[in-house]
């Protein structure tokens, strides 16, 4: 069975990968021996949030007159913003955004990080954001692959389910950023229909999963295929986007750390200091994530 990354969840991304061998991957956490199949290892890594980013972007950024713009057209705010985003040729909003608005799951494991935009202006527009938005959730993605394939394990086909994939702009960037195609599942019900295959197995109406899976499930293949031009531009929002990644999630720069410990004492106020504020990168044992213990004060 060739390893296929999963991507799709209904709010945040979880990547999931098979392999027929045991890998040591930085920043993956969840490795199980027939996790996902038997006779193969389930990679499990993810991201904290995506679909959220987005409706925080909607509840947060998104003007009343666009709204009304939106309702005027007959469509709601994501599909009116994904509309005016998608008319925008690659970069030319100029941001560079980290999706790290829940903090970073995978590679980094260390929730204590946050969001950043970089690039604005006084004319940046609210579809910009956006934009820039889906955008760093597929650089966040291709971070993912990346760690994967350096650990020796390969990623070659894209599977896409759950309520993103019925954002066309999110699947094309996907596919541009990440330079492969983009499958997506046939159902609408990705985690019901997985359970449903896993029980009739049970049951015995299948011999194992993999026979289950092609009776029972579908898969639209290459929905979304990369543009050559567009990857293009994308490897040099890419080549920022990791230089952000790099600067603020293992460099020795812990500003996000600081600003986060002060998020948390506003919520908490009868909190003379948090002590579980990590000072360091995250470090990995096998099979497993560990945070460093050094507290900031």
């Amino acid at each position: 069975m060739q390893p296929a990354l999963s991507l799709g969840a209904l709010v945040a991304m979880t990547s999931l990968v098979s392999g027929p061998a045991l890998a040591e991957v930085p920043g993956i956490c969840g490795v199980v021996d027939g996790g996902i199949v038997a006779g193969a290892y389930g990679y499990e890594a993810g991201q904290s949030a995506v679909g959220d980013i987005f409706a925080w972007w909607l509840r947060q950024g998104l003007p009343e007159e666009y709204r009304a713009e939106a309702e005027a057209a007959g469509e709601d705010a994501h599909a009116y913003l994904t509309r005016l985003a998608a008319e925008q040729p690659v970069g030319a909003h100029g941001l560079v955004a980290l999706d790290w608005m829940n903090g970073n799951r995978s590679t980094l494991v260390d929730h204590h990080l946050s969001g950043v935009v970089a690039g604005l202006t006084l004319d940046t527009r609210p579809e910009d954001v956006y934009r820039a938005l889906l955008e760093a959730t597929a650089y966040g993605t291709r971070v993912i692959v990346e760690a994967f394939e350096q650990g020796g394990v390969p990623v070659e086909e894209f599977i896409v389910a759950g309520g993103l994939k019925k954002n066309p702009l999110l699947m094309q960037i996907h596919a541009d950023v990440l330079r492969r195609p983009v499958s997506l599942a046939g159902s609408d019900q990705g985690p019901a229909l997985g359970s449903a295959i896993h029980a009739a197995v049970a049951a015995g109406a299948h011999p194992d999963v993999r026979a289950a899976a092609a009776a029972m499930g579908s898969v639209e293949r290459a929905a979304y295929v990369p543009d050559a031009a567009r990857a293009d531009a994308y490897d040099a929002l890419f080549a920022e986007y990791r230089a952000l990644h790099d600067h603020f999630g293992t460099g020795p720069d812990l500003l996000l750390h600081r600003l986060r410990r002060r998020l948390a004492r506003r919520h908490q106020p009868g909190l003379p200091g948090c002590r579980r504020w990590h000072s360091r990168p995250p470090y990995w044992g096998r099979g497993r994530c560990r945070q460093a213990p050094l507290g900031l004060d």
